[in-house]
Formats: C-alpha cells, sequence, structure tokens
C-alpha cells in the first residue's frame, strides 16, 4: 500500500492542484493520506497542509473513504521559545483539537508523535494519547522519528499500562542509505537494527518517507544530498538501474516496488507535485519484484 504525504500541499502546491492529487489518488484505490500539524510551517503557518485537506474531505464528503493521519510535537510554538512544540500531555491534546478543527473531522485514524521530546516522560505523552482513544478522537497511535530504544520503550509502556498499543512507526527510508551515523536533523532513518525489530513486531507498520530522495533518482535537474554519496550507493545505483532497466520501469517505480517487498514491508510516503509523477508512484504498487530482481538490488550483483 503506497500512503499519500501531502506535506508540500497549500504551500509550493496550490489548492487546486492538491485537491486533483488527493481525486486522482483515491479514485485510483488510495486509503492512506499523511500530513500533520507543522506543514508546512517553514513555508507559512504551518496549517496549511491540513486546511487543504480539509477542504476536500467537505467538497467531496470523502472522509469515509479514507485513514487520515496527522502528527503533533514538531510545530514551532507561538512563543519562539523553542524549536518544536514538544510532547507534553496539555500539547498534545490542544495540538489533536486544533488538528481536528483544521480537518473538519471529529477523528484522526492515526496519530502520530512526530519526533522524541527527551524533556517529557513517555508515560506523559502516550497517557495523552490513550485518553484521546478514549474519547474517540484517535484511532490509533504511531511514533515517527524514533531509535530503537524509544520504540521498545513506548511498546513497553502500553503493554505493561494496558494502552492501546503503538502500531505505526514512520521513518526516513529509501534504497540508498545514508553514511551510518550521518544528521538529518530531528529526522531519523529505519535503520537496520530498527527494521529487524519491526520484523519480529506483527502488529508494527512500518512507513518510510522521502523514499524517491526528492527525485533524485529519476532527474537529471536534483541531486541527491551529500548523506547518500558514497561508493556503495553507486554500486546500488548500478543495481537499480540494471533492473528497472530489465523491468522497462523507472526507477522510482522499483524503489517502491522494493520497500513493499521488503522485510519488514514499508509503505512508501510518496510526494508528488504532478499527476504524471503519482501516476508513475501508483503503478509500483502495481509492480512485483521477482526473488532474482530482489536478490540484485540486495546484494549489488
Amino acid at each position: 500500500m503506497i500512503c499519500l504525504g501531502t506535506m508540500n500541499f497549500g504551500t509550493t502546491l496550490g489548492q487546486d492542484q492538491a485537491l486533483r492529487i488527493l481525486d486522482r489518488f483515491t479514485e485510483a484505490g488510495g486509503t492512506q493520506v499523511d500530513t500533520a500539524n507543522c506543514y508546512a510551517s517553514w513555508l507559512g503557518s504551518g496549517d496549511e497542509s491540513e486546511l487543504v485537506i480539509g477542504a476536500w474531505l467537505r467538497s467531496r464528503r470523502a472522509r469515509g473513504r479514507i485513514r487520515l493521519a496527522s502528527k503533533v510535537g514538531a510545530r514551532p510554538p507561538a512563543s519562539g521559545d523553542a524549536d518544536f512544540e514538544g510532547l507534553s500531555a496539555e500539547t498534545v491534546r490542544n495540538a489533536v483539537e486544533q488538528s481536528l478543527r483544521r480537518l473538519g473531522t471529529d477523528h484522526l485514524d492515526i496519530c502520530f508523535a512526530h519526533l522524541i521530546d527527551d524533556s517529557v516522560p513517555i508515560e506523559e505523552t502516550l497517557g495523552a494519547f490513550e485518553e484521546l482513544v478514549t474519547a474517540g478522537k484517535v484511532r490509533e497511535v504511531g511514533l515517527s522519528n524514533q531509535t530503537l530504544d524509544s520504540v521498545r520503550r513506548a511498546r513497553s509502556v502500553t503493554d505493561e499500562r494496558a494502552w492501546t498499543p503503538v502500531t505505526w512507526l514512520q521513518q526516513r527510508h529509501s534504497y540508498l542509505q545514508p553514511l551510518p551515523g550521518v544528521s538529518f536533523g530531528a529526522q531519523a532513518v529505519l535503520t537496520e537494527s530498527l527494521a529487524g525489530y519491526a520484523a519480529t513486531v506483527p502488529d508494527l507498520i512500518v512507513q518510510g518517507y522521502s523514499p524517491l530522495l526528492s527525485g533524485a533518482y529519476t532527474r537529471p535537474d536534483r541531486q541527491f544530498l551529500p548523506h547518500y554519496q558514497h561508493p556503495e550507493n553507486e554500486i546500488r545505483l548500478a543495481a537499480l538501474g540494471k533492473v528497472a532497466g530489465d523491468l522497462g520501469r523507472s526507477k522510482s517505480q522499483v524503489v517502491l516496488a522494493w520497500m513493499l517487498a521488503s522485510k519488514p514491508s514499508v509503505q512508501p510516503v510518496i510526494g508528488v507535485s504532478r499527476l504524471d509523477q503519482l501516476e508513475d508512484c501508483l503503478a509500483a504498487a502495481r509492480l512485483s519484484l521477482s526473488e532474482e530482481q530482489l536478490s540484485c538490488l540486495e546484494t549489488n550483483s
């Protein structure tokens, strides 16, 4: 399953085009739509993405046709005295209420803690999520930009207290692997150890954002970040090119199909600005890679 990311809706992507993309995504059978209460605060207020989705939900009467996810914790506070609003219980409750208002809905299907907040005990954050689940305002709980230890701790807390379990994990992830230890700021990659742990937890659904690395796999005008520029990835790119060429498919499609076929399976969270980009991504959901092709991509030979 492919998830539609909406980070630039209402900012670099105008509302009319965003609505057309949402229309086509759901027309093609897509159901997972992902946003956050801070998209895109670095370009506007942070309200834009949720407001655009809310307008679409109302005009299309589409709420029952999608699984809607949003995130809290990473919005810059109005006071300007911190980088992020954080994950205190009060902040989580207020942030969800504001998201519901912007989206024009009475519940989120999934609510993610957008990042780690070391200043707040995880028990406090998860307790606030449990209150929201009990009130019917959140259905499922997720974590994003985490470490293996933080995911294990969160799962342990919900188990011990018989709270709604954390069943979603969203991390930065693509076919190319970043240099070990490189920093993406608040973003965190799906490490091999975290993926290995997720593969042992049957009810944990893993999503990967920035899967196409801003179009660098296919667009000559886009460069890979320095984080990905190392010899091992040159070998991986050659393997990707071979599989894509043999299949007559785009490299982007192969990357997404590889994610879906991996263990654990990783749902790509795609960001597109044009309908042709969306169509290319949707085709990946229908692409089945053979064991030989998967082996080529994994062993780079």
